[in-house]
């Protein structure tokens, strides 16, 4: 048998002195050999194909990263003339809202931010560099603007996550972290539950003035909310965003920050079936309690039953208000004008059991009762009233 030749291949997604690899591969001069031989050569094709990934990765992008950051401070503003501000556009997109804690007065939500500037100090030709035309880079390499969220409530204050920032040949700058937001928000219970929201969420840099950093809105229309997944307690109205300029009376220059606004209303749907329907429905039997016969013993229970449950439905609606004298909100106002009517019922039902069980032998009308009943209601309805005294009531011969 003859002895194997060695045959030259080349591998297609290489170059240089990469792309040559020498391999053996036997020659079968009869088909035995052929069938033993069979399982090497697929030992050898699966080897080439383990081998083509491996030598794709050049060294471009580790000479252009050492070309960009050996000298590169990431303390230094990223500008060609220091008196120049550092054109950054900013905008944002509202992924979801976790929570509205209206006790508590913040605002939860999950949103990606968006910055783009330009480096002058991270710019390469790619045709140099095997046409490498971008890289991903951490953060804490190089220069990053610190635009904070102002009035945030997060325990860490700044809760986004740190990604690699996107840096193209042009010095493009692409940085995308999303996080979880907590802000302050001032909620609003005057017509709960049938309220409206403005939550505001300010963007600004926490060291630079406009001087420095001129801060621009992304987009005129606000926040994008494509990706926004919807909330079964709130309906997303809009997310505006607007840049405001500011002067303060200690300082020349200006401060720059971006406000979005997110406006939301509240569901009603479980709010009408879980308080409101209840309380109508308890409120209606308080009326049926005037039905009831004076003899019934029912007719004042009924009265304190109903009473107790609309104090149980009150106190379900404070748990969910923010403890604030700022506002009463409508439902609450509803709950207690509905209480006073049916205690007012509760103490009408117990005057009137008190009445009917008197009579002449046990009681004897008051100086009061007869005035104010009496008299007034007399004069009221148009009637006469007449006047007599005890003796001629009670004399036989009269």
């Amino acid at each position: 048998m003859k002895k194997p030749s060695r045959t030259r291949l080349e591998n297609p997604f290489c170059s240089g002195q990469e792309r040559t690899r020498t391999m053996s591969f036997p020659q079968p001069h009869s088909l035995p050999e052929a069938t033993a031989n069979g399982g090497k050569m697929l030992v050898y094709g699966l080897g080439l194909l383990i081998m083509i990934p491996a030598c794709t990765a050049g060294p471009h992008e580790k000479r252009l990263l050492h070309a960009l950051l050996d000298n590169y401070n990431s303390l230094e503003r990223p500008v060609v003339n220091e008196s120049d501000p550092l054109q950054l556009s900013f905008g944002l997109t509202l992924m979801q809202i976790i929570d509205v804690d209206e006790k508590n007065q913040l605002l939860i939500t999950n949103i990606w931010l968006k910055l783009e500037w330009n480096d002058m100090n991270l710019r390469w030709n790619s045709s140099e560099f095997g046409g490498v035309r971008d890289l991903r880079i951490p953060p804490h390499r190089l220069w990053k603007p610190d635009v904070l969220m102002y009035n945030s409530a997060d325990e860490g204050f700044d809760g986004t996550y740190a990604t690699n920032v996107v840096v193209r040949n042009n010095g493009s700058c692409l940085y995308v972290p999303p996080g979880i937001f907590k802000s302050t928000c001032k909620i609003d219970i005057t017509w709960f539950p049938f309220d409206d929201q403005r939550c505001e969420m300010k963007f600004g840099s926490w060291t630079y003035d406009g001087f420095q950093l001129d801060l621009q809105l992304q987009d005129e229309a606000g926040g994008d909310i494509s990706s926004f997944i919807t909330n079964g307690e709130w309906d997303l109205l809009g997310v505006p965003g607007k840049r405001n300029e500011i002067y303060y009376n200690c300082c020349p220059e200006p401060y720059i920050d971006i406000t979005f606004a997110i406006l939301i209303r509240r569901k009603t749907l479980y709010y009408f079936f879980n308080l409101i329907v209840p309380c109508v429905l308890i409120a209606s039997m308080a009326l049926l309690g005037f039905t009831l016969p004076p003899d019934s013993g029912e007719k004042l229970s009924l009265g304190v039953t109903i009473l107790l449950s609309l104090t149980v439905f009150l106190n379900m609606v404070a748990e969910t208000m923010p403890a604030t004298s700022d506002a009463v909100p409508l439902l609450g106002t509803y709950f207690n004008c509905i209480m006073f009517m049916v205690a007012s019922s509760v103490v009408s039902t117990i005057l009137i059991l008190n009445y009917h069980h008197r009579n002449p032998d046990t009681h004897e009308m008051s100086e009061w009762t007869r005035t104010g009943w009496l008299r007034m209601s007399a004069a009221a309805l148009f009637f006469q009233f007449l006047q007599f005294r005890r003796e001629e009531a009670t004399d036989p011969k009269r």
